[in-house]
């Protein structure tokens, strides 16, 4: 809320991850962004219609590069988050993400690993891995490892 009000600005760029049910692309997304970033940028993530736990497959794949999202929850989005954020990354939640203007907004089409096994769930998280790398380059924020 400081952000959104104007009473905190410290000049890490703010993403914000969106998908339906911030249960698999968004938490995935999130975990890259972070482990990647650092202390260089901060990452939220959200759903328009939360489920009601991470992806199971999700967490077991980050789990395989060494990222732990098991601690993560599925979360709604507020219109104030929205306008915190410097980027908003949307994942497949269509007319439902939020668009406000003076944002900076990306659409990353990307199967949804909902249902699916580990095998299944690689390409979708190598796919966001590569894409938050070169978000992260486009924001001037050097990956971490």
């Amino acid at each position: 809320m400081a952000k959104v009000e104007g009473h905190h600005n410290d000049g890490k760029p703010v993403v914000l991850f969106l998908c339906v049910h911030n249960a698999g692309r968004s938490q995935i997304a999130m975990g890259f962004f972070q482990h990647l970033a650092g202390d260089g940028a901060v990452a939220w993530s959200g759903g328009s219609e939360p489920g009601f736990e991470v992806n199971p497959s999700a967490i077991a794949a980050m789990s395989e590069r060494g990222i732990d999202i098991s601690g993560e929850f599925a979360k709604p989005w507020t219109d104030e988050i929205v306008r915190a954020a410097d980027v908003v990354v949307s994942m497949g939640c269509g007319d439902a993400c939020p668009v406000f203007p003076g944002k900076r907004y990306l659409d990353w089409t990307l199967d949804d690993p909902a249902g699916k096994a580990v095998d299944a769930v690689r390409p979708i998280r190598d796919d966001i891995e590569r894409r938050v790398r070169g978000l992260l380059d486009e924001l001037g924020v050097p990956a971490q490892h």
